[in-house]
């Protein structure tokens, strides 16, 4: 038998692991525990402008101790330069033979990018200026035993990067400053509504039927009930319950499920904010949400000019947001000529962009697929699309003013919808019919429907208060306000094809 040479990852991790043994027999295990660190690199970096450059600590200098992540080092005879890094940022850590000792120092030689390092002693500047930590104690923290990306060129295998996140965040601080931002949204959007009296609950995320969007659910089973159950695609008929209940503003901030492709759109899970004000109409949640999303814009990119994409455009979160009423916009875009109330006439006019429409779709249908590819592209700017077709919209209220249309508006940005809300249907009998349409679609075939929910109409036989309700991508609103093309780029761990 012959012993095969080592190459590559192999072969650096077998050099790490001989290190790690010998620091181990040297005093520095590689995983020890218990280590107290009671300082960060913000707090060495505080207070720290008036320290000039090029002396040396003096005796009574202020000690700090830290630990990080070691992303750079430079050994220069008898002094090492290592920078730390730890979650408040980054700190150069000085280490010298000759105020660390012989022992110590000969252990520093065996580090490697990517260990986790503890050094305690007073800052001082550097003859360039760098605020620098001179090490009096230093320890191993943890042994990195494979190799870490480079933190200057950062992750380039975008695959890489969403499979193995752990090495992108060590890897890109604009990557990890990406998710520190979508935890302010989540807080802003928490304390905005927190503010106006809504109340935050938690509903079910397994239902026993399709319900409060138009999506394929995944399935499970339940063991112990023997119970067929559906991944929640929306938390929309339990939150209404509760407004039934007397919750009069409700809201969660919810994970959902939908069986649906992958894009750079869509995860089959995402974070959803949906919220319901009693006593509110759509156009009172438009204002409501022209409000939230400008705050939001301020107070995370501290602008209301937020960039978009590479080619210098800019979303204009200050002025008043555009609407654009679903039948005006066909018009506009097809022409006075074309009868958009003419079924034969939307697919002559679609076949003539080479739009394909569902031959067997209804008309409201037909109008809002078409609408959708005329102008979806053109939605850059913060714009309402309002006055769906009732055929789309099978939980609104329909208009007092044309039956055919629903009281309902999309918000759309950079392309994309970012968020849905309407004033809620609240006639039982209404709502009724509309499951039982539901219902016969399914029958037909279609793979995107709601089931019926009796309970549902018993709560509304009860009573729910005239109430308008939203739900608001997070995914998507992070997307916008990070300038990430992809909604990869803002789940920490999106879903991927199984490596085979």
């Amino acid at each position: 038998m012959t012993n095969t040479p080592l190459t590559g990852l192999d072969e650096i991790v077998r050099i790490r692991r001989e290190k790690a043994a010998k620091l181990a027999s040297a005093g520095w295990p590689s995983f020890p525990n218990g280590l107290t660190v009671p300082n960060t690199s913000a707090d060495v970096r505080a207070g720290a402008d008036g320290i000039q450059n090029g002396i040396d600590p003096v005796d009574d200098s202020p000690t700090f101790r830290v630990s990080g992540r070691i992303l750079r080092l430079s050994t220069f005879g008898k002094v090492t330069f290592v920078d730390l890094h730890d979650r408040t940022g980054k700190i150069q850590a000085q280490l010298k033979k000759d105020v660390l000792g012989d022992e110590v120092y000969a252990r520093v030689k065996l580090l490697d990018l990517g260990d986790f390092l503890l050094v305690e002693g007073p800052r001082f500047r550097t003859k360039t200026g760098e605020l620098t930590i001179q090490a009096r104690h230093a320890q191993l923290a943890v042994k990195s035993l494979h190799p870490v990306p480079d933190a200057h060129f950062g992750l380039a295998d975008v695959e890489l990067r969403y499979r193995q996140r752990y090495l992108d965040l060590i890897a890109s601080p604009a990557v990890r400053e990406v998710f520190v931002k979508r935890t302010k949204i989540v807080r802003y959007l928490r304390d905005f509504l927190d503010a106006r009296g809504f109340l935050e609950v938690e509903t079910p995320m397994l239902h026993d039927l399709v319900s409060g969007a138009a999506a394929r659910p995944f399935n499970t089973h339940h063991n112990a009930l023997d119970m067929d159950l559906v991944m929640r695609i929306a938390p929309e008929l339990h939150l209404k319950r509760l407004v039934v209940g007397g919750y009069e503003r409700v809201y969660e901030i919810n994970r959902n499920f939908r069986n649906e492709g992958l894009s750079t759109q869509h995860n089959p899970e995402f974070t959803m904010l949906e919220f319901y004000q009693a006593y509110a109409t759509y156009e009172d949640l438009m204002s409501l949400t022209e409000e939230m999303f400008r705050g939001a814009a301020q107070h995370v990119c501290g602008t209301l000019q937020v960039p978009h994409g590479t080619d210098g455009v800019t979303l204009d979160f200050e002025k008043p947001f555009r609407r654009i009423p679903v039948r005006a916009g066909l018009t506009e875009k097809l022409g006075a000529g074309v009868d958009i109330a003419d079924p034969q006439a939307l697919h002559a006019a679609a076949k003539a962009r080479q739009i394909h429409l569902d031959p067997k779709a209804p008309l409201g249908k037909l109008q809002m697929d078409l609408f959708e590819s005329l102008w979806q592209a053109e939605l850059v700017q913060p714009t309402f699309v309002v006055d769906f077709p009732v055929e789309v919209s099978p939980l609104a209220r329909r208009k007092d003013s044309d039956p055919t249309l629903t009281d309902r508006f999309e918000l759309y940005m950079t392309g994309k919808e970012v968020s849905n809300g309407f004033s809620e249907l609240n006639d039982p009998d209404d709502q009724r019919s509309r499951f039982e349409a539901q219902a016969t679609a399914k029958a037909g075939g279609a793979d995107e429907t709601m089931d019926y929910d009796a309970d549902y109409i018993t709560a509304l036989e009860i009573g729910m208060p005239p109430t308008a309700g939203e739900g608001v991508g997070i995914d998507r609103l992070v997307m916008v306000l990070t300038n990430q093309p992809s909604i990869r780029d803002v789940i920490l761990f999106p879903q991927m094809r199984k490596v085979t």
